[in-house]
């Protein structure tokens, strides 16, 4: 993605100087299972698997607090910091 809207001396940056300072928590199995079930159940075609991914991810962390500007993140229960 930041390849695509940014170009290749963006995703090098990123690489460079973001993902050194950040968490990564990769999927696995139980959570995509949860994810995709959760997109089915939703049933709603602007709540997309990433959401849905996301959503189980956070909860899993037991974070609260989102900085985002989804919208549906704050649908879920999430308190989204300005």
């Amino acid at each position: 993605m930041v390849q695509n809207r940014l170009g290749l001396d963006a995703v090098r940056a990123f690489q460079d100087d973001i993902i050194p300072i950040i968490n990564i928590h990769w999927v696995d199995e139980r959570i995509h299972n949860i994810a995709i079930s959760s997109l089915l159940t939703a049933h709603r075609k602007n709540i997309s698997f990433i959401d849905c991914t996301s959503f189980e991810i956070i909860r899993y962390l037991g974070l609260k607090k989102v900085f985002t500007f989804d919208s549906h993140f704050k649908e879920q229960g999430f308190e989204v910091l300005p």
